[in-house]
């Protein structure tokens, strides 16, 4: 079964071929970053008018890079929620005529289940394990029971990790995209330098939820407070601390689910996944004896593979939609098909 996949959740335009849910025949990804360098940011309203410039040429492309022409295709799958309401009825409704017209089956796709589901693609994890998606907009850990069951233990009770890194670059005037920035930036800085505060969190009930805005606040407004003597005030210095205590209250609640629900595989996903720290501290857990996987550098951003990917699971059990099926900027409650 060769699936065309369609994400535009925010501002990558991005269509892939995927056949039988893990053979990726093609991965085309335009991305928006330029445009929107300008602004430290994504506009909204720009995003999706380039998604309707661009949409065509990508799925074209897509297709060709295949090796396939369009009738070649079983099935077409699109991102349809969560993200920007205007990127994402782009890809619906071009997804949903594209399969009309060609008389294939289609499918709308949850954008979180899709980076949760990346790493199985090209790396196929036994279920269950503990997925963790860190993104622009999300900041989730949760039981993985099935590509149809996530079961969420913790998140974010206000900004996401993608979003911090993000505010604070812009702050520093760093560079667009900022985690990508303070990444690179943060090789280069001491980590030690300064002493950024972790969130003080008495949550009984919710023991694995996040939260990034005290962290974020406290790196803006630092003015040499959190400096530790002897070190130098530099950004690389402030990339590099910022960063250490950005992935380690992630890996704090990490580790406390892994050790209260007694699971030994752990899976990452979404485009934070692709920072340099974060792989390194979940590689760590290796010597732990977890199993530990995630992504290519390539499958952590937005991408239409993921979505192809995860389409052909739902799609091989029966499961599609109907015309009828539109796009929602919230996570929405996933049923039964």
């Amino acid at each position: 079964m060769k699936v065309l996949g369609i994400e535009t959740s925010c501002d990558e335009c991005s269509a892939a071929v995927v056949e039988d849910g893990h053979d990726i025949l093609s991965n085309v990804i335009a991305t928006q970053i330029e445009l929107h360098k300008p602004y430290q940011g994504v506009v909204p309203e720009l995003a999706s008018r380039l998604h309707t410039e661009w949409i065509e040429q990508v799925v074209a492309a897509a297709v060709k890079q295949a090796g396939l022409v369009m009738t070649d295709l079983d099935a077409v799958a699109f991102t349809n929620r969560p993200g920007l309401l205007g990127s994402l009825l782009v890809g619906t409704n071009y997804g949903k005529a594209l399969a009309a017209t060609l008389g294939v089956p289609f499918i709308g796709i949850d954008h979180i289940r899709g980076h949760l589901y990346a790493s199985q693609i090209e790396n196929p994890l036994e279920y269950p394990y503990l997925g963790i998606l860190v993104s622009g907009g999300h900041t989730v850990i949760s039981r993985v029971e099935s590509y149809d069951k996530v079961d969420v233990l913790g998140t974010t009770i206000d900004d996401a990790i993608g979003e911090a890194f993000d505010k604070v670059a812009k702050f520093y005037d760093l560079g667009y995209p900022g985690g990508v920035v303070i990444d690179r930036l943060s090789k280069q800085g001491d980590p030690l330098a300064f002493n950024f505060p972790g969130p003080s969190m008495d949550r009984k009930e919710h023991p694995y939820d996040m939260s990034y805005s005290g962290l974020k606040t406290a790196v803006i407004n630092q003015k040499d407070r959190f400096l530790v003597p002897g070190k130098t005030d530099s950004k690389e210095n402030i990339a590099a601390s910022f960063q250490r205590q950005a992935v380690g209250i992630l890996m704090k609640r990490v580790r406390i689910a892994l050790k209260d629900t007694g699971l030994t595989r752990v899976s990452a996903g979404g485009g934070v996944a692709a920072n340099s720290l974060l792989r390194s501290e979940l590689k760590e857990l290796e010597k732990e004896g977890y199993t530990v996987t995630f992504p290519s550098l390539k499958l952590c951003t937005d991408n239409g593979a993921m979505i192809a990917g995860l389409a052909y699971r739902y799609l091989s059990d029966g499961y599609h939609d109907a015309l009828d099926v539109s796009a929602s900027a919230r996570v929405t409650a996933f049923k039964k098909f």
